[in-house]
């Protein structure tokens, strides 16, 4: 109950921002377990969730209502389009205006790997991983397609090498980072 009363809260109010310390008292619990139990049951922290409620937002105003960065930055309740651009990059290893181009300009390396789940699409470009997607045998084309909807505009290279480094990192628990 209290971790579906955190995301309500951080759902309705991302254009606020709220602090920990906020979503902890509208919760009526101190931040570390508030903090420790939304871990738990969600797999990520608060912090993490209300950037990807923030992030979707944001794919939606600059891609499908076309939103200037600047509008889209205060829009989503950020200080300015630096906190957009460090988002996106952190996110999507793009800047805003990449993402909003549909990848105008942008070099995308793509390449099919195993995994766990079938056969990886791994999508990346020079600042990180882009796109992840998974795919039947013999749909790899099909979720390729998929994949490189979002991005009509970039110049896709497959290199296996290039992507295969990020394969070893998703599916590698030794290689994972705490941050």
């Amino acid at each position: 109950e209290t971790v579906r009363r955190a995301i309500e809260f951080i759902s309705t109010h991302y254009c606020e921002q709220p602090s920990l310390g906020e979503i902890a008292a509208a919760l009526g619990r101190s931040e570390e377990a508030r903090t420790a139990v939304f871990r738990r049951w969600a797999g990520l922290t608060p912090k993490a969730f209300l950037q990807a409620v923030t992030l979707d937002h944001a794919r939606r105003l600059l891609g499908h209502e076309g939103l200037p960065l600047l509008d889209a930055s205060y829009e989503l309740g950020l200080s300015g389009p630096g906190r957009l651009h460090d988002l996106f990059v952190t996110h999507e290893a793009m800047s805003p205006g990449d993402f909003k181009s549909g990848g105008a300009g942008l070099e995308i390396s793509y390449g099919f790997h195993p995994s766990p789940f079938g056969t990886a699409v791994v999508m990346a470009t020079e600042r990180g991983l882009c796109g992840l997607a998974f795919a039947d045998p013999g749909e790899e084309p099909a979720a390729l397609e998929d994949m490189t909807r979002r991005w009509p505009g970039a110049r896709l290279i497959q290199d296996q090498e290039a992507t295969a480094s990020y394969v070893e990192r998703v599916f590698s628990p030794e290689q994972w980072r705490a941050d």
